[in-house]
């Protein structure tokens, strides 16, 4: 689109340096009783046809970055993965009050995700990016290939989920003693590094 736009341009810059004579003598050869144009009407094409053409190359750049915008370039992407990666390292959560951990790799996956997005910066888009886990993933030690629209690059995001009783959860009984139930807190160790996992 943008290549368009310039060509476009070009060729109304091109019609503005047509000379006058010419016109005038390609407007007779069609038309030979019709009345003569004035230099004023030349020159006043030649500033609509310019302004136009100044329209047509700043909608061109204009286009060219909003296109940039839509797409992650790598050094996008691997500036916001770093950052991704220190944020979420040595963060804690709680896990399942039953122990059932089968969500915690697609969590962790849209947790990844978000946290890249959030750290894209101001040129980078607010959504494209994709944590793939990996089919071997466990809850206590899993891998994320993370890719974003655009960019050819891809990080491998190493997730281990270390059990923490320390910060473990008892939530008051009824009877307002102690509970029978622990809600267990994970610690989380992320690293990353260029490539697929």
């Amino acid at each position: 689109m943008a290549a368009l736009l310039f060509v476009l341009a070009a060729g109304l810059v091109a019609m503005s340096c047509v000379k006058a004579d010419r016109v005038r003598g390609w407007r007779e050869s069609f038309n030979p009783s019709a009345p003569g144009l004035p230099d004023s009407a030349f020159v006043a094409a030649r500033v609509v046809l310019c302004g136009m053409a100044g329209i047509g190359v700043f909608s061109a750049f204009r286009f060219m970055a909003v296109v940039a915008d839509a797409e992650w370039s790598d050094d996008e992407l691997a500036g916001a993965v770093s950052q991704a990666t220190a944020e979420l390292n040595g963060t804690s959560r709680f896990g399942d009050l039953f122990g059932d951990d089968s969500r915690f790799d697609a969590e962790f996956a849209t947790m990844i995700e978000e946290e890249v997005v959030e750290n894209g910066g101001g040129g980078a888009p607010q959504d494209g990016v994709d944590a793939g886990s990996a089919p071997a993933n466990k809850p206590s030690d899993a891998d994320y290939t993370v890719m974003a629209a655009g960019a050819d690059a891809s990080f491998c995001v190493h997730v281990e989920r270390i059990r923490s009783k320390g910060g473990d959860y008892e939530p008051p009984g009824i009877a307002g003693g102690a509970g029978s139930v622990t809600v267990p807190n994970y610690d989380f160790a992320v690293t990353s590094r260029r490539g697929e996992c």
